[in-house]
């Protein structure tokens, strides 16, 4: 696993960044308290890479999580999302991303599969 590196942050989303971690969704709310919060490894909300905000950056196993909702499966947003997670990869990060029904209909799973991916990423967890 490679160290932790500087990932650069445009000003002006910065900005934007704390709004939406005080506006959050019920879904990420939900995700956040009831799951990555208790995970061996930190994590940030509504982290800033490059002009992109994500909405969970694990620094530690070079992971972004992201939660789509409806607007996500509109043909320009997929393409938004296609070249913004090729940015991500190209610094090295996984991006795994979750719809916000899947949150209510298998977040245990979800759960498992992030932290399976944790220990894959750092190889040093139990």
């Amino acid at each position: 696993m490679k160290r932790e590196r500087y990932l650069p942050q445009d000003r002006h989303s910065l900005q934007l960044a704390k709004v939406l971690r005080k506006n959050c969704t019920r879904e990420e709310k939900h995700l956040w308290y009831d799951c990555l919060k208790k995970m061996p490894v930190q994590f940030y909300r509504q982290y800033v890479i490059e002009k992109y905000i994500v909405d969970f950056f694990c620094p530690k196993a070079n992971l972004v999580i992201e939660l789509d909702g409806s607007q996500h499966f509109e043909e320009e947003a997929m393409l938004y999302d296609a070249e913004r997670t090729k940015v991500l990869e190209s610094y090295g990060l996984l991006v795994l991303r979750y719809t916000n029904h899947d949150i209510y209909t298998k977040f245990d799973d979800i759960c498992k599969d992030i932290y399976r991916h944790i220990v894959i990423r750092t190889e040093s967890l139990p």
